[in-house]
């Protein structure tokens, strides 16, 4: 690890348990050593579990609101009533994470937000059909994930070594982006047999397996001194200074930012299916361009063994936001829908190895008291920069055409990426 920034073992942290080195096929499968540490394999079964329940209710809330109003703007209303106690509370929570014992945090909000999807089925059941009362629930929900989301992802640390992060990172990813697939796809068959009610409630039974999950984990409090710690607008300013002062960090939240904003053409799929991919069905071109990335992604931590292994995690980082302009602008220029699927799951592929090792950075470079602020930021950041992107490549593809503006915006990635990384040698020095 560069010297400059180096982080130590710490008390309680997992010790890492000699392996023998993996020979032919295994070397390119998924690292599983992570999933030999009983707290973290109890952690990553539950997150099996609610990755596709929490997608069961992320499809359910915008179809019900859409039933009630019949108004696309009302679900985008939603969205924005949800995103921001998200952001509020991810920068408090990740805050309250590094004051108290993590465990007994995750336990409270894991319940909150298993109760809120008990609220939703209980709303749907009873035909309240207001949105008022949706969107209160949805802010609510999003709070208490604002909440859980720094703290779990900061208690990663404490369960593995560091040499095992990026692997506990390419397994816990791989879970989500499978939900991302699965989730809606299960939500699609199952809102026709069985109603939108019991989607909430099947995610609300999906929660009671994390919080037992959680409950069986050891204690996190607070390392170092003991004594009464603080979580108010100082410690948070602290969390943004602490980044200042450690430009890996914020050289770490700067290549998701530029990757995100740059170069995530989402909002630009319905424009490209109707008008670019017609002549394959605008219905199936559509649903292409939406799984295309989520697929690349699960292939990617399928074969994580390839990369997860690697310890310049500075020039993953670099190479893979690299990579994901190279394959957002391929597709920008892609007239074929099958290529225009390939280039999609390259760069699902590429951004499943950023994710990997910023998460490993953000954990490994940062000290233990600092872990919650860090991972509220990068909640934050995760969340807030596919939104800004919308808007940006939204007004742009208006204005140049969708095409132009999604191979400018992969264009752009790889140049303000090189840039980043030839001025700040933090991230290419950074290793473990």
């Amino acid at each position: 690890m560069d010297t400059s920034e180096s982080s130590t073992t710490e008390p309680g942290a997992a010790t890492d348990a000699a392996a023998p080195p993996r020979r032919g096929w295994r070397r390119w499968a998924m690292d599983t050593r992570p999933l030999g540490i009983p707290a973290y394999r109890r952690l990553w079964t539950s997150t099996i579990v609610t990755a596709v329940g929490s997608q069961l209710t992320a499809v359910a809330v915008p179809k019900q609101i859409y039933d009630v109003t019949h108004s696309s703007a009302w679900v985008g209303y939603a969205s924005l009533a949800g995103l921001v106690p998200m952001v509020a509370f991810a920068l408090w929570g990740g805050a309250v994470a590094d004051t108290v014992d993590r465990r007994k945090l995750l336990l409270v909000t894991n319940t909150g937000i298993a109760v809120t999807s008990l609220l939703f089925w209980a709303q749907a059941v009873t035909g309240t059909g207001s949105v008022v009362v949706l969107m209160v629930l949805l802010a609510c929900q999003q709070a208490f994930f604002g909440l859980n989301s720094p703290a779990r992802n900061a208690s990663i640390a404490r369960l593995v070594p560091a040499e095992q992060l990026p692997a506990a990172n390419a397994l816990g990813s791989t879970v989500m982006q499978t939900g991302l697939v699965a989730g809606p796809l299960l939500a699609g068959v199952l809102i026709p047999v069985i109603g939108l009610p019991e989607l909430y409630l099947i995610d609300a039974v999906a929660l009671c397996v994390t919080v037992w999950a959680v409950f069986r984990l050891p204690a996190l409090p607070p390392l170092g001194e003991p004594g009464a710690r603080r979580a108010g607008m100082r410690e948070i300013a602290a969390g943004f200074r602490y980044i200042s002062r450690h430009k890996v960090l914020l050289l770490s939240f700067l290549a998701d930012i530029v990757a995100m904003v740059l170069g995530m053409p989402r909002a630009l799929f319905p424009q490209l299916a109707a008008q670019t991919y017609h002549s394959y069905g605008e219905g199936l071109a559509l649903g292409v361009l939406f799984a295309g990335i989520p697929v690349g992604a699960v292939l990617g931590g399928l074969f994580s063994g390839v990369f997860s292994r690697a310890r310049r995690h500075g020039w993953m980082v670099i190479w893979a936001v690299v990579g994901w302009g190279v394959a957002v602008a391929g597709f920008g220029l892609s007239r074929d829908l099958w290529v225009a699927l390939a280039f999609l799951a390259a760069a699902g592929v590429a951004d499943m190895v950023s994710m990997v090792f910023r998460g490993a950075i953000l954990l490994s470079a940062a000290t233990d008291e600092m872990r919650g602020r860090m991972q509220g930021v990068f909640t934050v950041v995760v969340a807030g920069g596919p939104r800004l992107a919308d808007v940006l490549h939204g007004t742009a593809g208006a204005s140049f055409g969708p095409r132009a503006a999604v191979a400018g915006g992969g264009a752009l990635v790889v140049v303000v990426m090189l840039a980043l990384a030839a001025t700040v040698p933090a991230l290419r020095r950074y290793r473990i």
